[in-house]
């Protein structure tokens, strides 16, 4: 009996792995392409006494995932 897909090898790995570096230095090079607006935003200044921790939107959405 045949399989009808082939092994998986090196050599298609890196093919596959260059493709994608390719494209995505193209996307990355277009004239035009706005980048999000969270990649555009001031980061928060770190509070002067240390700290650090905020409650912000991501970590209320991982507290929620982290439930059991």
């Amino acid at each position: 009996m045949q399989d009808s897909q082939p092994k998986p090898s090196r050599r298609g790995f890196f093919f596959g792995a260059a493709a994608t570096g390719a494209v995505a230095a193209v996307a990355v090079a277009l004239p035009g392409v706005q980048a999000p607006e969270a990649a555009l935003q001031e980061p928060k200044p770190a509070p002067e006494k240390g700290g650090g921790y905020s409650l912000s939107d991501h970590v209320k959405r991982y507290y929620q995932t982290a439930r059991l």
